[in-house]
């Protein structure tokens, strides 16, 4: 939808209400220096948010908008930000810090209705808030977490996560399962997809022809068959070498325990992993507070931030805004902000 000289409007949920979501959006709402970058517009209920910045001493929204205000728009009040209040929760509904189905549900309708606004236009792209996925299985939410909401709502098959930091990003082949499962659901194909994808996107964001890595499945990448079923040669190493037939710079698979060492990060763009924690407990170690979440394959742009609900500082003040604001500028810059 964005115009040249426009500013992108970038639609933010609001995250789990009993959690920091509500905070860090007042925060970025009451930020100057991004809003002369981007249009903020936040969907979530104006009841919670008051209620935190309340507690929180932090500023109230400027505008509040129904939904429907908010969809027939045209007079520029959006120049500052907005509140979109969806109306589903009053402040008694929520108890900072405890996980409920209320606030599940919400969280959930929070993102449904920013789909629904990106794809009639109104906004050019998508970042969430963090969610509780307990939450989201006592309010029996059918998805596991937001990629897998996003790539149903929009109608994709080929699809993936990545976590991307201005050190590195990880992209993973499988995301939400348990280990017992990972094996099974690892193909060639699938590899390559991922692989492609992350080409892409980092393509897109760096400018210039990135340099991956692959990761091996096993322990010091199988060491030939010694450990596992050589799903390194039989499964990973036939999709790096499409990969290099598509012109893709990418590494042999790579024993996964010295993947992240400082050398190899210093030439590394981006790492295929090929499981969640392979990917994540690095990414998040060396990149929490800069970290971004961003869906690949998408006909919409979605990011979102790299850490949860932090319930133990819900409502607090403490929340750290930075992974928010470093998610909002990214989505900001691919839709060309």
């Amino acid at each position: 939808m964005q115009s040249v000289g426009k500013l992108p409007r970038i639609g933010i949920t609001m995250g789990d209400p009993a959690g920091i979501g509500p905070e860090l959006c007042l925060r970025l709402l009451d930020n100057d220096s991004i809003r002369e970058k981007y249009i903020p517009v936040v969907f979530g209920d104006a009841s919670i948010l008051l209620a935190v910045a309340k507690r929180c001493q932090l500023p109230k929204p400027e505008l509040i908008l129904s939904r429907s205000d908010f969809l027939n728009e045209t007079n520029g009040r959006l120049a500052n930000g907005a509140l979109v209040d969806l109306g589903l929760l009053n402040e008694g509904d929520v108890s900072p810090g405890q996980i409920n189905r209320k606030t599940g549900k919400a969280s959930f309708q929070y993102i449904e209705r920013a789909i629904e606004a990106n794809l009639a236009g109104k906004l050019d792209a998508v970042c969430t808030g963090p969610i509780n996925k307990e939450a989201w299985l006592a309010a029996e939410i059918p998805f596991p977490g937001h990629t897998e909401l996003f790539a149903d709502r929009v109608g994709i098959e080929k699809f993936c996560m990545m976590m991307t930091s201005p050190q590195f990003s990880c992209s993973l082949v499988t995301t939400h399962i348990g280990y017992g499962e990972v094996i099974s659901q690892l193909t060639t194909e699938l590899i390559l997809e991922v692989t492609d994808l992350t080409h892409q996107a980092l393509t897109r964001i760096l400018g210039r022809k990135p340099k991956l890595a692959m990761l091996g499945l096993n322990p010091h990448a199988g060491e030939k068959g010694l450990f596992g079923n050589r799903e390194e040669e039989r499964v990973i190493a036939p999709a790096v070498a499409f990969a290099r037939e598509q012109g893709i710079d990418i590494t042999d698979p790579l024993p996964p325990d010295t993947a992240f060492l400082p050398w190899r990060r210093a030439e590394t763009d981006g790492f295929i992993c090929m499981y969640h924690d392979q990917g994540l407990i690095p990414f998040k170690a060396f990149n929490f507070d800069s970290g971004v979440n961003i869906t690949l394959g998408l006909p919409i742009i979605r990011t979102s931030v790299d850490h949860g609900t932090a319930f133990d500082i819900a409502w607090q003040g403490k929340a750290d805004p930075s992974s928010l604001y470093a998610a909002v500028e990214l989505a900001a810059r691919l839709a060309g902000g």
